[in-house]
């Protein structure tokens, strides 16, 4: 979609992006830029806000039988999540957030 603009990528801290393979894939694609949030940030990760979502209404206290059970309670909680859905938003200000960043280590970007 995007194939001669350079691509700013935000991921998490596992050592999957910073694998051998990855480093060398991203020394083939320049233009590709990931940044990491900082070690202890996942507060930053709207995806970790999402997933408490998931496993405070659909899993915990629940009782599974089986695997299929546990997937239909997912199923189950996904259809009423995506009926009402909205995007998340923050409820800092931007400079508060960046603040409380900027005080963690922040890993340099690989490229």
């Amino acid at each position: 979609m995007y194939p001669t603009q350079e691509l700013h990528l935000v991921v998490d801290n596992y050592r999957t992006h910073k694998h051998p393979v990855v480093r060398a894939w991203l020394a083939d694609n320049p233009r590709i830029h990931l940044h990491f949030t900082p070690i202890g940030g996942s507060w930053m990760n709207q995806v970790e806000t999402w997933f408490s979502i998931l496993q405070h209404r659909a899993i915990a206290r629940g009782v599974f039988r089986s695997v299929p059970a546990l997937v239909a309670a997912i199923g189950r909680f996904l259809t009423g999540w995506n009926n009402n859905s909205r995007p998340f938003a923050w409820i800092k200000p931007a400079d508060v957030i960046l603040a409380k960043a900027n005080r963690l280590r922040i890993p340099e970007s690989v490229h």
